[in-house]
């Protein structure tokens, strides 16, 4: 099955920890349950996104490295209820 992101963020190029920072501003314009894929060239940002969604109520569907490049799919979660 593949994934059909309602936007693509281009973060390649940008150092640790500006990946994560665009995709948090990025999640911002989305609706709960839409898709971001997230394109990356960092190798920190594998972990620094994986720590992000287990601390978030989004969820990441799939992520995969191809070449140099780490693509991840977020999908942002609903808002917090207390």
């Amino acid at each position: 099955m593949a994934l059909q992101p309602d936007d693509v963020l281009d973060a390649r190029g940008l150092p640790c920890p500006l990946p994560l920072l665009k995709a948090k501003q990025a999640l911002a314009r989305l609706e709960a349950g839409q898709l971001l894929e997230v394109l990356a060239t960092d190798a920190g940002s594998w972990q620094d996104f994986a720590t992000f969604i287990e601390q978030s109520v989004h969820e990441m569907p799939a992520r995969e490295e191809r070449g140099d490049v780490y693509h991840y799919w977020i999908r942002k979660g609903g808002e917090l209820t207390s």
